[in-house]
């Protein structure tokens, strides 16, 4: 008999997702190039709920990757939904302690990756405005403007598309980088400003068909992420927009 429906459903849906996010891990032993998160094409109003955008975006995602799947199933429950350490404990069958001990440690591991200063849905939409701006102008200087000296830059192709096997670190690195791959695709681009998991980004399309989405980490003004999501196989749902709330 279920005597707290609430607790229940938390336990067998952190058991389910745990299933995946193990069978996952085994997949991604074999992916080609980094692996990220499929992006969700949300409302522009999201943008509007920091902290649900902050814990949808697709750089909190990526950094989330980089947990164990315990880990990672702890630090959603407790840091997004508030869940209590007992009803945790159950879920991944560990002793309350294991499981603040287990919230500590992914924690401290995410806020050593994660944007050091919030930044407003305004901000993020300017730097990626003078971000599109520049790119489709092919203004190199005016890239380099906005990107911070240390962008990481990541692209996830799935073998399925070209994609660079290491994520490229370094604002000229990341420029020439982009350069070289317009000019292999050898047509034309165009850019179409959303919002990808909460946060401003751009569907970029060659010769009119999609090619992949672009996602940004903005701090202090300056774009410090770049997510592109190549993998056709990731892009199925960004002709309609996935309805998200915190409640």
């Amino acid at each position: 008999q279920v005597r707290d429906y609430r607790a229940y459903l938390v336990r067998i849906t952190t058991r389910q997702a745990l299933n995946r996010l193990r069978t996952l891990k085994r997949r991604k032993e074999a992916y080609v190039g980094p692996w990220l998160p499929e992006p969700l094409l949300t409302a522009p109003d999201v943008a509007e709920d920091v902290e649900l955008s902050e814990n949808l975006s697709l750089a909190l995602m990526f950094i989330l990757e980089t947990l164990s799947p315990t880990e990672r199933a702890v630090f959603v429950l407790r840091e997004v939904f508030d869940i209590g350490y007992d009803d945790i404990a159950a879920a991944i069958g560990k002793s309350p302690a294991a499981a603040r001990q287990i919230s500590y440690r992914a924690r401290r591991h995410v806020d050593a990756r994660r944007p050091r200063t919030p930044v407003s849905a305004e901000e993020a939409q300017a730097a990626l405005n003078s971000f599109q701006r520049a790119l489709m102008t092919g203004d190199l200087q005016g890239l380099l403007d906005v990107l911070a000296p240390d962008v990481v830059f990541v692209s996830d192709g799935g073998g399925l598309r070209l994609a660079a096997l290491r994520p490229v670190v370094g604002a000229d690195k990341v420029l020439r980088y982009m350069a070289g791959s317009v000019d292999k695709a050898g047509g034309t681009f165009t850019s179409e400003s959303t919002t990808v998991n909460g946060d401003p980004g751009l569907i970029l399309r060659l010769d009119g068909v999609i090619d992949g989405v672009l996602a940004f980490r903005v701090e202090n003004a300056r774009v410090t992420g770049l997510y592109y999501v190549r993998n056709p196989e990731k892009l199925t749902r960004i002709e309609s927009e996935t309805p998200l709330t915190s409640r």
